[in-house]
């Protein structure tokens, strides 16, 4: 699918959807309850949001305070972000959305899925990194990916040292 198939179908079809859903559940339990749903979802996800982005925030810190690298941590900081704004949306689809990634049982499932997704893109020659203008492709023999994020991490450490020998010149 290309993108702008992708953007249409996020800024017309989803609305569209979330639409329909809002008047079908107005038709069933009436305006004002509908009404309070929304405004109720849209408070207790700003509500979770706060507290599982403090969590996250916290996680983030524990992590750079040990030296260990906070991926799993700016991975659930994007998914709780991505979540409260999914929640402060009117809209049954994107509450159920939002909810998912704001509830760290749910979230860890989203994010192994897209993980394996972005491994596999890696893999197969479909996504292309570029880190400090440097291009990283696999090879066609499929080597794991791994294998690149570890040449990636000493290019980065060679910069960061050349870097660091330019500062203690000056």
């Amino acid at each position: 699918m290309n993108i702008l198939a992708r953007l249409a179908l996020l800024f017309v079809v989803v609305p569209l959807l979330e639409l329909a859903l809002l008047i079908r559940v107005g038709q069933i339990v009436g305006f004002w309850p509908t009404i309070g749903l929304v405004i109720f979802t849209g408070m207790a996800g700003a509500w979770l949001a706060r507290l599982e982005g403090l969590r996250t925030l916290f996680k983030l810190r524990d992590d750079l305070a040990h030296g260990r690298l906070p991926g799993q941590a700016i991975m659930d900081g994007v998914a709780v972000l991505l979540g409260g704004a999914l929640l402060l949306t009117p809209g049954i689809v994107t509450d159920i959305l939002g909810f998912s990634l704001l509830l760290p049982q749910t979230r860890r499932s989203i994010q192994r899925r897209v993980r394996e997704g972005l491994k596999a893109g890696v893999r197969d020659g479909s996504i292309h990194m570029t880190v400090m203008g440097e291009v990283v492709r696999t090879k066609s023999d499929n080597t794991r990916a791994e294998a690149h994020f570890a040449e990636v991490e000493r290019y980065r450490e060679a910069v960061y040292r050349d870097e660091n020998d330019q500062e203690r010149s000056s």
